[in-house]
Parts: structure tokens; sequence; C-alpha cells
């Protein structure tokens, strides 16, 4: 979920170096003793190309809005040009792949696979046609939804330890990570079932099957429709679906080709929908269309499970009456948008042993618009990228559970798990009664927020449209690799509302890049048996939003340690302390980093020169030279050069500007990079100028100081960009 408004929270200068993190095999992380495992059980066993024999290009660890390596499960891929390859030692027997890639946009193309040397004469597609979403209406949001992922059934055994390679033929690829698994067989036609063929649909996907389901679902009341093996294509959504099955013969076997499944207001319930694939065609997020595998209501009692999920905009989008709802063993990948969204008026619902991978929005969410979700919980289940949100997000809602879930490598506008009163409509109900947060380990969660200008932690609690007035119980967490904060405390909205009766018992924080614990809300909140090592700050930033909001009060339980230190200085940000992933060299560095200036122009705000869009752009006060314009890079950096970028629109006509850059390590004494010149910024050339800085540069904190513009009376720049060669 997103506001479509920006928050306004406050923007001074945050840090955005990151921690250098490894990465290999996606497994389970060892559970804190005595404790249940996180996560799903899972069929398949996950192996990182960057762990793997490459002849390609290793990319990451970035934690950088919108990178191919920030998107990546562990930060971290392989590029692949024609002719390279990635080979992985496959980790269990199996006979079939899924690979998780992105392809330049607008380009397709194809992998060839080899297992133990040999060619398969089966080929991998690949295409951009799923990724490269935009959506300017979300505030903060960048082109996103890098990934995509295809699927591939071998032909053939493999044995822990073959060799199985994937090898870019006509189109450049980035290969993130490999799913194998053993497939089962496809399971043969229940008892007195009604399928869907006798009624007409076509297996092979050619013609429409549309009428033929339905004719199924109708003569099947009370009991199973089949879908046998094949590929079907339905070219519109089914309604009036109740009291029955609809069952494939596996999801790898039973393929439907559709971006609307179900869409209906009500339901008597009792559907149960399981073992079989939905693949649509959505490429783009548009929130007025349906275009979920589910949208509305299953009615009371019904399931979903053993689904397999992909390219649709939301996996189920769930309205209206879903009492006792159970939603396990699926796997939901390349939405658009969310998931699964529980929208109001959940009761009883279980949502459990799932797989969820490159949402467009929050994987898993609450949303109590209308009626509050109650008694209903999120439990066991495997996140992984969420690239425009949080990987399990509660909006209000009463006795709500999050239980035993891993969440991994969240990447913008959100964190591991968000505990929050932020209402986005009316009416909206509030957090209440108590919201058990129990046993989840969150790995390489948080992050920055462009929109605040300052990061989101791990785990946020935020009382952003009013105060938290539930008992929010926080126990047995993990919490590994954040790059910024463990746990935050927050009201986004920028208002001051308190977030109250928070206990935190049981943590275990390794790694976390700047504080454990960020509070930036009034409140309070008891911690007890929480240990850290590897604080990359201090211990705790404590500094309430906005002045005189009043004061957070962190209660020690005992048992706390490694992180008794306090963040002094509210008016600046805790920098993470572990050290930069190393950068590609053709990465510009300013991008998307904390920007400021001595002033600027209504809306034309410093963060347009760093937001990689050269059509927007920053304006210094008029009539008030010298001005200054500084981007802070985040570590020390041997910059090279500066390209220095005005609007390419012809209205924009030539002018010369005069400036001199300096550089700082500390953003507090500046010293004299290149001396004052005048620059010419022409349309006819791209309105572009570069400045090459000397031998031996190393800054963090660069500076543009402007004394003169021939074509405005002020400082103007759409882009500043840095690079180390």
């Amino acid at each position: 979920m997103h506001t479509h408004t920006t928050r306004n929270v406050r923007f001074m200068t945050a840090s955005a170096a990151v921690v250098a993190l490894a990465a290999g095999m996606l497994v389970a992380l060892a559970p804190a003793p005595a404790h249940a495992a996180a996560g799903a059980t899972l069929p398949f066993t996950s192996v990182e190309a960057e762990s793997a024999t490459t002849t390609g290009t290793r990319i990451g660890p970035d934690h950088t809005q919108g990178t191919l390596a920030s998107e990546a499960s562990g930060r971290r891929a392989v590029r692949l040009s024609a002719g390279q390859r990635v080979e992985f030692t496959a980790p269990r027997a199996a006979n079939a792949v899924n690979v998780a890639y992105s392809v330049p946009d607008g380009q397709s193309g194809t992998l060839n696979v080899y297992v133990n040397g040999r060619k398969l004469a089966k080929t991998l597609p690949v295409t951009s046609k799923y990724s490269y979403v935009d959506t300017p209406w979300i505030a903060g949001a960048r082109t996103h939804h890098l990934y995509d992922n295809a699927r591939l059934l071998l032909g053939q055994d493999v044995q822990a330890g073959d060799k199985v390679a994937v090898e870019a033929t006509d189109v450049q690829v980035t290969v993130d990570v490999a799913d194998f698994e053993q497939v089962a067989g496809a399971a043969t036609r229940p008892a007195g079932a009604v399928s869907v063929t006798d009624r007409g649909a076509d297996p092979t996907g050619r013609g429409d099957s549309t009428q033929a389901f339905r004719d199924a679902i109708a003569a099947a009341q009370g009991g199973v429709v089949w879908i046998p093996p094949g590929e079907y294509r339905l070219t519109s959504s089914l309604n009036g679906v109740q009291n029955v099955t609809i069952q494939g013969a596996g999801n790898w076997h039973s393929i439907v080709r559709a971006s609307r499944f179900i869409d209906q207001p009500n339901s008597s319930g009792k559907v149960h929908l399981k073992d079989f694939a939905v693949i649509g065609e959505v490429t783009e997020r548009v929130d007025s269309n349906p275009d979920n595998f589910v949208n509305g209501s299953l009615g009371p009692g019904s399931s979903v499970s053993g689904m397999w999920l992909q390219h649709l905009k939301v996996g189920l989008w769930l309205t209206g009456n879903n009492d006792n709802l159970v939603v396990e063993n699926n796997r939901i990948l390349d939405t658009t948008a969310d998931g699964l969204n529980l929208n109001g008026n959940a009761r009883g619902v279980r949502v459990r042993n799932n797989f969820l991978r490159n949402q467009g929005d929050d994987a898993l969410a609450m949303w109590s618009l209308y009626a509050p979700d109650t008694d209903s919980s999120f439990e066991n289940n495997t996140i992984s990228q969420p690239n425009l949100a949080n990987g399990i997000a509660i909006y209000g809602g009463t006795d709500i559970a999050v239980r035993n879930n891993i969440v991994m490598d969240t990447n913008a506008l959100g964190s591991g798990i968000a505990i929050s009163n932020q209402k986005f409509l009316d009416p909206f109900h509030p957090l209440a009664g108590t919201i058990t947060v129990d046993g989840n380990t969150l790995v390489r969660t948080g992050a920055m927020n462009p929109n605040w200008n300052h990061p989101m932690g791990a785990l946020r609690v935020d009382a952003y449209d009013s105060p938290i007035e539930a008992q929010i119980r926080i126990t047995d967490t993990t919490i590994t690799d954040s790059p910024y904060s463990a746990f935050e405390f927050v009201s986004g909205s920028g208002r001051g509302h308190a977030a109250r009766n928070v206990t935190v018992d049981g943590a275990t924080v390794r790694n976390t890049g700047t504080v454990v614990v960020q509070a930036e809300a009034p409140g309070a909140a008891t911690f007890r048996n929480v240990t850290a090592t590897g604080v990359g700050a201090a211990g705790l930033y404590n500094c309430p939003y906005p002045a005189g909001s009043g004061t957070f009060t962190l209660t020690d339980g005992g048992g706390n340690s490694g992180w008794n230190s306090t963040w002094s200085d509210c008016s600046t940000w805790p920098q993470p302390g572990q050290g930069n992933p190393d950068p590609d060299p053709t990465r510009n560095l300013a991008k998307g980093r904390p920007a400021t200036a001595t002033g600027s122009q209504d809306v034309y705000t410093p963060g347009r020169a760093v937001d990689g869009d050269a059509n927007t752009y920053w304006e210094s006060a008029n009539q008030a030279f010298p001005q200054a314009f500084t981007v802070d890079l985040g570590s020390a950096q041997a910059v090279r050069r500066l390209v220095l970028k005005l609007p390419p629109a012809q209205a924009w006509q030539a002018r010369t500007q005069t400036l001199s850059v300096q550089g700082s390590a500390d953003g507090s004494a500046y010293s004299t990079v290149v001396a004052s010149r005048e620059y010419r910024f022409d349309p006819a050339t791209g309105n572009t100028v570069t400045v090459n800085l000397p031998a031996g540069t190393n800054l963090r904190h660069l500076r543009l100081h402007v004394t003169a513009n021939t074509g405005w009376p002020a400082a103007q720049f759409s882009e500043v960009e840095a690079y180390l060669s």
C-alpha cells in the first residue's frame, strides 16, 4: 500500500551508505533457541548466482533505489553478455529450474541451458515485458520491478552435485537466483470430477476456454472441477463461484493464462482453489483494474493452496466475507502490486507457508478499510525482494498476528515488517487489541525513503495518522544486516502521533548499519533480552519529531547488551558504520543521495538534481548569489568526473554559470577542488557540462559554489552526477 501524497516528515541530511553484505545459497537462518523455525517449508532450494561459477560479471552489493544489484536477492547478481554463463551446482535432486533474471528494457531473448556440459534442446525465454514498472502517482517511486522469473522442466533428473548452467545468447541477461525443484508427475482426475475439457476447454491454449470453465463450475456444485494438464486461455473473469473445488494436476502441469481469474463481491463460500498455475499478462500497474487472481470474496470456509501465481497486479485482493479463509503453500511471483491484501473485514484468515518474490508493493498486507481485520495472521511465509514497499504490512486491525516469517531484501519505501496506523482512506480502523509479532527473521530489510529523506528500519512501528493505542508485542526477532536501523518508531505523517504500549522481548540484531532503535516519535517501549553485535553507529537514536511533540521513553527491562550508546546530535543522522559496497565504476555516485542547498525556489528542491531525471531541476533562491548545492555521497569517494545538466528541452536557452567545486570529508570544513570558472550550458549540445577533477581527489561531501548565471538570477541544475572515472 502507498499513500498518494508526499510524506512530509523532515528533510535533513541522511546517509545512504550501506553495509557490505555476504550472499550465497538462500536458506533459512537458524532460529532462536526453543522457538519454531521461521519461513515457509519450500519444495525447492535456491542458489544465488553470485555464489556460482561464472564467466560473467558479478555486480553489487548495493542499496541504491532502482538498481539491478539493489533489487537482487542478497543485493548481488551476475551480468552476462552473449556467450557468458553461470554454472550452478545443483543442491538437491531436481528435474526443474526457475531462474530470476533481468534483461534491458525493451529487449527479449533466450538462455541456453546445459546439464553437466550437455546443451539441452530446450531454451529458457527471457523478456523485459513484465519488468520496468513506473508508478508516478506514488511519491518517491522510481522505475522498479526490474526482475522477472522464468521456469523450465529440464526433461531429465539431475542429482545433487550435478552442474546446471545458463548461457546468454542474443541479449544481455542479469541472473539473480536459480530455484531447483523435483516436480512430481501430474496428478490424476479425482473420481466424479467435472473436467473443463469435457465442457469444451482447449488444453493447447489457442482457443478461449472461459465459457467451458463457467459451465464446469455450474455443473460441479458441491464437487470438483478438474483442470487436466495443459494450458488454458481465459479472456474474462469468473464470478458466481461458490461451493466448489477447482483443482489442477499440479502447478507445473495445469496452467491457466489469465490476468483475472475470479472477480466477485460476495460468495456463499466453500470455494477451494488448488494445484494449478494462473499466469497473467499484466505489464503495468493500473490500480483501477482488477487484474488479480482473486478480486473480492471467496466466502467463508474457503481455501487457496498449491497455486503458482505470476504476472498479475495482485495475487489476492480480498474484500467482503472471507471468514476462516486459509491461503497456504502457494508461490506468488512478479506481481506489479501486492502479493495478498486483506482489505478489511477479514475474520479468522490464515495466510501461511507461502513463498513470495518480486512484489511491486507490500508482499503481504492487511488494510482495515471499512471494517477491521480481526483475529487473522501471517505465519511461516518466506518473502523476498518486495521492490516498492514492505515485506509484511499491518495497517490497522484488531488482534492480528505476524509469526515466524522470513523477509529479505526490501528495496524502497518500506521495512521488513510495518505495524502502522496509516489509513490511506476512510473509514479506517486503527490498530486495537493485541498485535503479536513473534519469531520473525528479517534479512537486509529497511530502506532509504526518498520522501522522508531518511531511512526506514527493518521493523517499523508507525503512528502515521493516529496514536498507537493497541498492545504491540514483538518477541523472538532476528534482524540481520539491516542497512540502517533494526527497530523504528515513527509518526510517518510528521504530525508527532505517539507510539505507545510496545514491548520488544527477545531479539538478536547482527550488523545493523546505523542504530538498534530509531525513535522519531513520542511514545514508550520496553526492551528486554535484546542483544546486538556489529552496530554501525550507536545503540539508540532518540529524537522525536517534530520538536516539542513529546518524548520517547525506552525502558530497559533487563538482559539487553551491545547497544547501550546513544546518538547525541539530533540535527544529523547516524551514518552506517560498516562501510560502503564497492561501487560500479560506471555508476552515478550522486544519484538518490541526500542533497541540500543554501536555498530553493518554490518546489524546485535539491533532491530534484539527484533523482535521475534530467527534466526536473533544482533552482536556488533568486537574486541571492552566491548559492551552494551539496550532495552527501555517503563515504569518501575518489571522484574524477562530474556531469552537470540542465533540462534538455529547447525551451531552456543557452546560459553560462560560474561555479567552483568544493569537497569535504566531514561536511563542515570544505576545500576548493576546482577553481571558479565559467561553464556553458547549451541545448544544442544536450545542456550538459563535464567537469574533470584532479587526480588524488577524495571527498564525501561534494559542493558546487555558484556565483553567476547569465540565463536566470539563480543557480540551476537538473542533474549533478559524480563518477569514479
